[in-house]
């Protein structure tokens, strides 16, 4: 999950804005069939669409994406543009990625900014029965992403939020903690090569089918940056969904696949860590969404403070 954004929405409906459609119909040259649209689960800042389409090859689907959030809009009103070159710079890895098709970046045609894309096989895992090969999968994709070239590509990675000014975490059992935590993100980073990173990278935006991956979706994000970014936003949201040893097993794996070329560093796990405070942690509504049971507000707080306490004698050794 990416550090959540208010929800203050131009639309709010289960359906595309009729805008859309007609803009959908206008870049394919078909009809739709509004009765087999279906919405799609575990967006949390955006409306996202499965669209019927046939293609010569046979029955398919396209992608539609809505931009619905007025407060993301206004942090980052490139929206449209950023996921389209994101996309098409991805389609140069080895990974499997959405096709771009059109996009609507100021919302002219469908009432609010869109992006129309391909539709991938498979759906999220976030309950493997092989634990060990579904971590290993996930760290040799990554490591894929991260071999991109990154000439070119101007979206530059930034901190979703200012250590300076966090505040005490009230709802933690180790405020003090927290708070060298975000003293030791605040001071001098260290010197990391610059990869291509998907940037919200963790299970629920990686597909599978019949075990294995068939995609990375939700590229809106992506930038260039440290790989361990990417790399300990994955291991925080492990953290909370499935405990502290799966974090680390996931760093385990992509080191092997990243090679020498990735030199582990926790204070990126630390940033990845304070980046996802909003006010007191909570379960995340995409996992939900996406079937995911056996969580509370309550284990995810007591995750996250036992992961800080790792972290923190990762970067005292």
């Amino acid at each position: 999950m990416k550090k959540a954004v208010s929800s203050i929405n131009l639309y709010n409906s289960g359906r595309p804005t009729p805008q859309s459609l007609a803009w959908i119909e206008n870049s394919t040259g078909q009809k739709i069939d509004t009765d087999q649209i279906k919405s799609m689960p575990g967006g949390a800042s955006s409306l996202v669409f499965e669209i019927p389409f046939t293609a010569e090859s046979g029955q398919e689907a396209l992608i539609l994406r809505l931009f619905h959030n007025k407060e993301w809009l206004q942090q980052e009103p490139d929206l449209v543009r950023h996921e389209s070159e994101s996309l098409k710079r991805a389609a140069f890895s080895k990974i499997a990625t959405p096709e771009f098709i059109d996009g609507d970046e100021s919302g002219e045609f469908c009432g609010m900014p869109a992006v129309l894309m391909s539709k991938l096989p498979g759906e999220p895992l976030l309950n493997a029965a092989d634990l060990d090969s579904w971590l290993d999968g996930m760290a040799q994709q990554l490591a894929g992403i991260h071999a991109v070239e990154t000439t070119g590509f101007n979206f530059e990675y930034y901190s979703y939020n200012d250590a300076l000014k966090l505040e005490k975490q009230l709802w933690s059992k180790l405020p003090a903690e927290w708070m060298r935590a975000f003293f030791v993100v605040a001071g001098v980073r260290p010197s990391a090569p610059l990869r291509f990173i998907h940037r919200d990278y963790h299970p629920a935006n990686i597909l599978w089918e019949e075990n294995r991956i068939t995609g990375v979706v939700d590229w809106v994000n992506a930038c260039v940056g440290p790989a361990g970014v990417d790399v300990g936003h994955c291991r925080v949201n492990l953290a909370q969904s499935h405990g502290i040893a799966t974090a680390d097993e996931f760093l385990e794996c992509y080191m092997r696949h990243a090679g020498p070329a990735f030199a582990y560093d926790p204070y990126w796990d630390l940033v990845s860590l304070t980046d996802i405070l909003d006010g007191p942690p909570k379960v995340y509504s995409g996992w939900t969404a996406l079937g995911m049971s056996g969580l509370s507000d309550e284990l995810i707080r007591h995750r996250l403070d036992q992961y800080l306490l790792t972290l923190l004698e990762r970067f005292d050794e």
